[in-house]
């Protein structure tokens, strides 16, 4: 046993002294540590040993991958140390009767390459040895010869073999020897061997102690007391049929299978000869939770589900027992074997995902690298692994068990964002199973896509007058991209209106595409403006896109009618007068406005505001022309004042009003109006008096030519023909006409008398202003209109229908003009 102990020891030693020796077997590194170490402990120097670069250890992402469920070792990419990451315990980790070898794997990318590592994990002697109980009590009958022996219960350590329980020892005593027995195993089962026989009468309890030693250095024992009964005569023990029973069953066997069936035979006959069968002291917790035994049919049953992969072989050992006083125990072996069924699905391990992958990627990509197992068989099973179809990635096999996902296929993050890629993995065992694991790959995003506008023009409508910085209009744009690459950004490109820049009347927020007002707009000097717009990603490099974009200004009825004839002479009412033998119908004076609004809000309408006598005056509503309703009586005041106003189709509506005061002459010849002041009027502005001046000296020469012209032709008339014309005076001849003499037609929405039509045929008669040519055939005289100036004029007159339309956009204060002609009354000779 000294010898014993000795190469224990020796062995142990030399496991300790080259515990960091590293050699390679047919490819793989193996070392060699002690269990315990504490964390961080060098390991070996993995790099220098495979051969790698410590440099290019971080950048092919070199590091260890185990199976187990803790990482005990680990690997430091900056100098290639191997070292312990957790402290590890050998009797957790390994059974105590094998080698304890740590199998790791060891892992480089670009390129991809696998290396195998054994860590061999050496046993210390940590544990002492101990005793399932602290006290073992049983009866011998006092009648037992020398030489029985009982078997005592084992000492367990969970050491290694060499550092396990070694030897036995049992305390001084006359009776009782201690003789230790080993199985096939070299496990040591100590016995008790009667010496001489036992008087009870003189000795009933023997007390001795069985200590267990180890075989560590130094060694370590756990002790235990035996107390042994001297009890009367019960000499026959049961015996069984077999030894040993041997059972073999499948790892899947249900929950109260039976495996197995004991018996064991009694001579004695009663209580001494009914058994009681249980599994002997010495028998594990974890034998007892997975098996059960019936004390009295001895049938053996399973309690739990057994897992193949965890433990192939169970060994337990029986107690059969009497019931009579100070029975004798007898005990057999029973050794279960469990068979492997497929029951495991093969592991999908995900080593590696590189995610996300930019869109676009080429095929052949790298993004993810994984390992298969499967734990149903010691022996490699196949197992066949696939991808779903639906994705542009496919599966290739690199290394053993290892697989690598890779880009087949058009990536287009617009499209898909984001894959989710299903690997089947699927044994060959019957029936197979399979195993499904999803590895989410998100896609990012590359600037690809240029924003674009939701229409390809837009159209937005200010109203006139609104105010500074209100809102105009929208720009919505969209860009597929995502982030930076879809964070747009909104300008208005350089462009001038009317020589201004165009950013003086809008301006856009770069952030919302909400497009503002810069300035007031004012329809009457702006209609619409067109422009520009760009939108930017921010995507390196950016894209853009352009739009272009009409802003149409809104008219707002804001401009109330100006009256541009008859003008007032300085501020006061106009004058015009009008013979009272006028008959119904009369065109007393034509009101003249313009509004400087546009659509409804220019539409213009005329009405009488405050007449002297609404018996004698109506107006055109649309037109402004003044007419006589009846004839003036002896009562009708010679002066009468009409009051026209003028208002717009707008709403609200705008308007404004002139005051005419009319004389009523008592004669036939209507006098003009008093002189008007044209550098009074306030119509006229500074910068037409150059053209007021040319203006007014063509008309003049034009109306000079067309007297001299008319003079010569009434005097050569008068010479040739004594007719009824009087040729001395031009401007007051007596003429007959069919038309109304010095009336115009009236409108049609003027309120006409019953009798107007009677009055319009009647026979000529004399008017003031009125020139009828004498009826020679190449008299000129027909074809000349006498025309009244009552403001000044712009450059272009325009003569429509017998009607004199007149703008007044500039004025003369040096200007003035007098005429003795019919007020606002246009008359064809012919």
């Amino acid at each position: 046993m000294a010898r014993l102990t000795f190469w224990s020891f020796y062995v142990q030693s030399l496991c300790l002294i080259f515990s960091q020796t590293v050699y390679s077997v047919h490819g793989t590194i193996r070392y060699s540590i002690p269990e315990e170490l504490q964390k961080g402990t060098i390991v070996g120097n993995i790099a220098k040993d495979l051969g790698l670069d410590v440099r290019q250890l971080s950048a092919r992402k070199f590091r260890i991958v185990t199976e187990k469920h803790k990482q005990y070792l680990d690997v430091n990419s900056e100098n290639g140390l191997l070292f312990v990451e957790e402290k590890i315990d050998r009797e957790q980790l390994c059974e105590p009767i094998f080698a304890c070898v740590l199998t790791l794997e060891a892992v480089t990318e670009t390129p991809f390459n696998l290396y195998h590592i054994e860590v061999e994990i050496i046993d210390i002697n940590d544990n002492p040895p101990a005793f399932q109980k602290g006290e073992i009590r049983f009866e011998i009958l006092e009648v037992a010869s020398p030489g029985a022996r009982f078997p005592l219960q084992r000492a367990h350590d969970p050491d290694s073999s060499s550092n396990s329980v070694h030897t036995y020892r049992l305390s001084q005593n006359d009776f009782f020897a201690l003789e230790l027995q080993k199985n096939s195993d070299q496990i040591i089962t100590p016995e008790l061997v009667l010496q001489k026989a036992l008087d009870r009468e003189q000795q009933a309890t023997h007390r001795l102690t069985l200590t267990a030693i180890d075989g560590g250095s130094p060694s370590k024992s756990g002790s235990i007391q035996v107390v042994i009964i001297v009890s009367d005569i019960n000499d026959n023990g049961p015996v069984f049929d077999e030894n040993v029973y041997q059972v073999v069953i499948p790892e899947n066997a249900k929950k109260g299978s039976l495996i197995a069936k004991v018996n064991a035979i009694d001579l004695d006959e009663g209580v001494n000869g009914e058994i009681m069968y249980s599994f002997s002291d010495d028998t594990g917790d974890k034998i007892r939770k997975l098996f059960s035994i019936d004390p009295e049919k001895g049938e053996i049953r399973v309690n739990e589900m057994i897992d193949f992969e965890e433990m192939e072989n169970f060994e337990m050992t029986v107690q059969a027992k009497d019931r009579g006083a100070a029975g004798i125990p007898s005990y057999c072996k029973v050794l279960v074997k469990v068979t492997d069924v497929n029951d495991n699905a093969p592991k999908i391990m995900i080593n590696s995902v590189h995610t996300p992958i930019p869109e676009g990627a080429p095929r052949g990509t790298l993004v993810a690298i994984l390992k298969v197992t499967d734990r149903d068989s010691k022996q490699r099973q196949a197992v066949y692994c696939h991808v779903s179809t639906d994705v542009p990635f496919k599966l290739d096999r690199s290394l053993n068990n290892y697989y690598t996902v890779v880009t087949d296929g058009v990536i287009d993050r617009e499209k898909m964002p984001e894959y989710n890629i299903t690997i089947t993995c699927t044994d060959t065992g019957n029936p197979p199973l399979s195993t499904n694991k999803t590895i989410p790959v998100q896609i990012l995003d590359v600037n690809d896509n240029a924003p674009r506008f939701t229409q390809p023009f837009f159209t937005m409508y200010v109203t006139e007058n609104n105010a500074i910085g209100s809102s105009i209009g929208f720009l919505p744009a969209v860009d597929p991209d995502r982030n930076e690459n879809g964070r747009l950004s909104y300008s208005i490109l350089d462009s001038f209106v009317h020589g201004v820049p165009v950013s003086a009347f809008v301006f856009v927020d770069s952030n919302s595409g909400v497009m503002f007002a810069q300035q007031i707009f004012d329809y009457e000097q702006l209609h619409d403006l067109r422009l520009s717009a760009q939108v930017m990603d921010n995507g390196s490099p950016p894209l853009s896109s352009n739009v272009t974009v009409n802003v149409i200004i809104v008219d707002q009825n804001d401009n109330a009618p100006v009256i541009l004839s008859p003008l007032a002479n300085k501020g006061s009412a106009a004058e015009e007068t009008m013979p009272r033998s006028a008959d119904p119908g009369y065109l007393v004076i034509k009101v003249t406005a313009t509004d400087a609004d546009s659509g409804q809000n220019a539409q213009l309408f005329y009405q009488l505001d405050q007449p002297t006598d609404e018996s004698l005056f109506t107006v055109a509503s649309e037109s402004g022309e003044v007419w006589t309703i009846r004839r003036f009586d002896a009562k009708d005041s010679q002066k009468q004042k009409i009051v026209i106003l003028v208002r717009d189709n707008g709403k609200p509506s705008l308007s404004s009003t002139i005051s005419i005061n009319l004389s009523v002459l008592e004669t036939d010849h209507a006098i003009a109006s008093d002189v008007v002041a044209l550098r009074d009027s306030d119509f006229w502005a500074h910068g037409a008096r150059v053209y007021l001046i040319i203006s007014f000296g063509i008309i003049s020469f034009v109306f000079l030519v067309a007297i001299v012209i008319l003079a010569i032709k009434v005097h050569k008339g008068a010479h040739e023909d004594h007719g009824d014309c009087c040729s001395s005076q031009i401007l007051f001849c007596a003429a007959r006409r069919e038309s109304l003499r010095g009336v115009q037609k009236a409108s049609a929405d003027i309120p006409i008398p019953v009798n107007y039509q009677d009055v319009y045929e009647r026979a000529a008669f004399l008017q003031t202003a009125r020139y009828d040519g004498c009826p020679t055939s190449n008299s000129v005289a027909r074809d000349f209109t006498l025309l009244k100036l009552h403001a000044p004029l712009e450059s272009t007159t325009t003569v429509k229908d017998g009607s004199l339309l007149i703008d007044h956009t500039a004025k003369d204060p040096y200007s003035t003009v007098k005429e003795t002609i019919q007020p606002h009354q246009v008359t064809r000779l012919s």
